[in-house]
């Protein structure tokens, strides 16, 4: 149903702000199932996972991954991690208009100065914390989310410092309004993104299509590369792929890289066709029939 991306400065409150926001979630009329994804998800420690560029490159893509796999109408997925770059909320706001959910960002406005003391309060409590040349870097390349863009709104901003953070905080409030308010033709203000072709998964791309297309015309390239070798004099003529289904003409000896790239063609184009209506084969005997129509057609013998 939603996606919510927390983001702010190391140490500003991120978490506190994602557990307030799904205790809310879950004491409202919210039917779906509330789930915070973060890096204790996945047992990271945080000094080792922004130690350097790989490190937190490879936490990124294990956060998104994890997205990915659980964003749904079904339930309301909370993003809690530092999210400072501008590009990486973008890729999460493209994960849900694929999705085709609601999509928003929690932001904790905080002073470097009081993230920087709250952090090495943490220390002192022996609790996680950045050690400083880490924490120095995080705060340098944080970059602010902007309400004008698509990938940072609808934007509910949070200052912990100032209100700190509770399940009643004015911020949290507007996002429960906002992520639960009922969608109908009179809704202005709540936006469920739509995916694109860009976006969305298309029919050929379903598992079992997919599965059969790409077996089916390997195993009718094999038929055609065997009665090649077995043939004397010449060409075969008339090569039988199945009960029930078109034979192959071909006039001319062709080789299996020419044959490697006619079925890459044939899969891109069915694959092409199926955005626009017609749905790709989903049986072996169907992607068999087309293919070798196609290939008749390519070899110029029909």
């Amino acid at each position: 149903m939603a996606l919510v991306v927390i983001c702010g400065q190391p140490c500003s409150g991120k978490s506190t702000a994602a557990k307030c926001l799904a205790e809310a979630l879950n004491d409202s009329e919210c039917k779906q199932t509330v789930r915070i994804v973060d890096e204790a998800s996945f047992h990271l420690d945080r000094n080792q996972s922004y130690a350097n560029m790989p490190s937190e490159k490879n936490l990124r893509g294990v956060l998104r991954s994890e997205v990915d796999r659980s964003v749904s109408k079904d339930n309301i997925i909370i993003v809690d991690s530092l999210n400072s770059i501008k590009g990486y909320r973008y890729e999460l706001w493209c994960l849900a208009r694929a999705a085709g959910i609601r999509y928003c960002v929690v932001y904790c406005d905080v002073e470097e100065m009081q993230c920087r003391k709250w952090n090495e309060e943490r220390r002192e409590k022996g609790e996680a914390a950045y050690n400083d040349v880490i924490f120095e870097d995080l705060v340098r390349r944080f970059e602010n989310p902007d309400r004008r863009n698509r990938w940072d709104s609808p934007l509910f901003e949070l200052r912990p410092q100032i209100d700190g953070v509770e399940k009643s905080c004015v911020a949290i409030a507007d996002a429960v309004s906002y992520l639960t308010k009922k969608v109908d033709s009179k809704s202005r203000d709540v936006k469920v993104l739509q995916p694109t072709i860009a976006t969305q998964n298309t029919r050929f791309s379903d598992a079992n299509s997919l599965y059969e297309m790409d077996k089916a015309t390997q195993e009718v390239i094999n038929i055609i590369v065997e009665a090649q070798s077995q043939a004397i004099g010449g060409p075969p003529a008339g090569i039988s792929i199945g009960q029930g289904l078109p034979s192959i003409d071909i006039s001319r000896p062709v080789g299996l890289p020419e044959l490697r790239r006619l079925r890459r063609t044939f899969i891109k184009l069915t694959g092409q066709t199926s955005l626009s209506g017609r749905p790709p084969p989903s049986d072996a005997d169907s992607a068999k029939r087309m293919f070798v129509d196609y290939l008749n057609r390519e070899l110029g013998t029909i």
